[in-house]
């Protein structure tokens, strides 16, 4: 499953990166079709890291919802299932792993 955002200039390289090494994976626009909370923690455990390393500390409603706060790893994953623009992509996920496709050559790492 490949966790798009159409409007992303990184996750469209990500996509047309993985076509051209013959990878086709599913699409899910997650902006559309969310994200459950159960979903997002699958997600993080396969990538072996916190929710905060998930986050784009760019945006806006993680500056002002979340910079500044002591908030613990579920109430972050909350944040996120309600604003899934606060999830960093594109993301590429298997049955065993993922992997956060910045840079996009990171991407072919789901296959070793």
């Amino acid at each position: 499953m490949y966790y798009h955002n159409p409007r992303c200039r990184k996750s469209r390289e990500g996509l047309v990166y993985l076509n051209e090494n013959n990878i086709h994976p599913e699409i899910r626009e997650y902006l559309k079709d969310l994200i459950t909370k159960e979903e997002l923690k699958s997600i993080l455990k396969k990538l072996n890291i916190e929710a905060h390393d998930l986050l784009r500390k760019n945006e806006t409603i993680y500056k002002t919802n979340i910079k500044g706060k002591d908030l613990n790893n579920e109430e972050i994953i909350t944040e996120m299932v309600k604003n899934p623009k606060l999830i960093e992509r594109p993301i590429l996920v298997s049955e065993e792993k993922a992997i956060i496709g910045r840079p996009k050559e990171n991407l072919l790492k789901i296959k070793g």
